[in-house]
């Protein structure tokens, strides 16, 4: 007679817990980003009205907007400031890569002692703290108003942001040449030139580049302050409630600042890629024949456009004159 020896049903392993660390510290940075959320909405004073009642309001102002005056005084009003918050950004920005390209060598920590270089950071973290705005109107008792003490106030908020930028692209250099110089007997100045620089210099130049997009846009701001560029005609045509020509402003400006994007990143690829883009020409061929068909129609849009603008401020002079 055998017997059968029955054996145990086989147990499924029990699933591990899961860790108890890491579900603390997800709740801890949601809890740190939702209640200071929370603070600050409540200190904000805004109603449920308001927040209810706020698209209704941006759309009314904005559909007053539209269509934008294109008569021949709002042009010529609104073009010349145009053109002078673009002198107020380049000359801000010219100022602001002069003075900081040796201040960014100075706070860089792989370059300069400790000491040295906290000192400078600690200026660039002072002078970048305070905002155009608040420079402008510390500037304005000094300089007055106008065009002179905006440039002032983008040259001095560009010198703080541009060194910050510089210094860290001057700390994440490749070690090699500077030690390879070194080890020729070259100099602080010989490595800096022949090692550190070319290896910098096209990060720099499309900081550079982007920071004068950016003073485009904080020059139109400073125009409310009294000084200058084309936030001052912003102003002055919502103070009278000429909302048509109040959208003129807003339209050139954004179409400026467009232009201005567009070249910039354009270049700033170039620089940082070292590598030449296609051409628009060849592109234009490349598209599909839609997209032509919509590019050909946008194109002669804008130069119909164009052309209007120029007839308006009466650029086109008689040859004959």
């Amino acid at each position: 007679m055998t017997s059968t020896v029955t054996k145990p049903p086989l147990r499924m392993p029990e699933r591990p817990k899961r860790p108890l660390a890491p579900r603390l510290f997800r709740w801890a940075i949601t809890l740190a980003v939702v209640i200071p959320v929370l603070w600050s909405a409540f200190g904000m004073n805004v109603s449920v009205e308001q927040l209810v009642d706020a698209p209704v309001d941006v759309w009314t102002i904005v559909r007053q907007l539209f269509p934008p005056d294109l008569s021949a005084e709002a042009l010529q009003r609104a073009v010349p400031k145009m053109l002078e918050s673009l002198y107020i950004a380049w000359i801000g920005t010219m100022i602001g890569a002069f003075f900081s390209f040796p201040l960014a060598f100075l706070a860089a920590k792989n370059v300069t002692p400790g000491w040295m270089s906290n000192s400078v950071r600690q200026i660039l973290n002072g002078i970048r703290a305070v905002p155009e705005l608040l420079v402008a109107m510390v500037l304005i008792p000094v300089t007055g108003l106008g065009a002179w003490t905006g440039t002032l106030a983008i040259g001095i908020h560009s010198i703080g942001t541009l060194g910050k930028l510089s210094s860290e692209v001057i700390e994440g250099i490749d070690p090699g040449p500077v030690q390879a110089v070194a080890s020729a007997g070259g100099t602080w100045m010989q490595r800096m030139r022949f090692a550190i620089v070319p290896q910098v210099m096209p990060n720099i130049v499309a900081y550079w580049l982007y920071r004068f997009e950016v003073n485009i846009r904080a020059s139109a701001v400073l125009g409310i302050v009294g000084a200058g560029g084309i936030g001052a005609e912003l102003v002055s045509q919502l103070r009278f409630r000429a909302f048509a020509r109040a959208g003129t402003v807003l339209f050139i400006t954004v179409a400026v600042v467009l232009l201005v994007d567009m070249v910039s990143g354009r270049m700033r690829r170039r620089i940082i890629s070292g590598h030449t883009e296609t051409g628009p020409v060849a592109a234009f061929i490349r598209m599909k024949p839609w997209q032509r068909a919509a590019m050909t129609i946008g194109l002669a849009a804008a130069a119909a456009l164009v052309a209007f603008v120029l007839y308006q401020l009466e650029v086109v002079l008689d040859p004959f004159a």
